[in-house]
């Protein structure tokens, strides 16, 4: 029950944060930001408190140690895949062109229309 009413204040605090950036329209924006920043570190913290909160972060930590392992492509590799890719859609985008082409000839000739 603790951990509920922690999340719904958790909550409530950030949005409180969102309306205040709205309310606040006379301030400058740099205030206005750091109202919602500010919201949403106290909001995370509140949430961090709870069970659920903690095993966000723990997933978050998991996450991050994952994506560390991953073998990310050079430049090369990402250029050669990216000009093939652009390849094929030029291909295909020729194809069906001409298969339209086709198909506008063929419909000209069944209906006896000329453009």
């Amino acid at each position: 029950m603790a951990d509920r009413f922690r999340l719904i204040l958790a909550v409530l605090i950030f949005v409180l944060g969102i309306a205040g950036f709205y309310y606040l329209d006379n301030q400058p924006d740099f205030v206005r930001a750091l109202i919602v920043l500010g919201s949403a570190a106290v909001g995370a913290a509140i949430g961090y408190q709870t069970e659920p909160g903690r095993r966000l972060w723990e997933f978050t930590k998991a996450s991050r140690a994952e994506l560390r392992k991953v073998v990310w492509p050079s430049n090369k590799e990402t250029m050669q895949v990216t000009l093939v890719v652009f390849g094929m859609v030029v291909l295909i985008a020729v194809f069906l062109w001409i298969v339209d082409w086709g198909l506008l000839k063929i419909m000209q000739a069944l209906t006896g229309q000329r453009a």
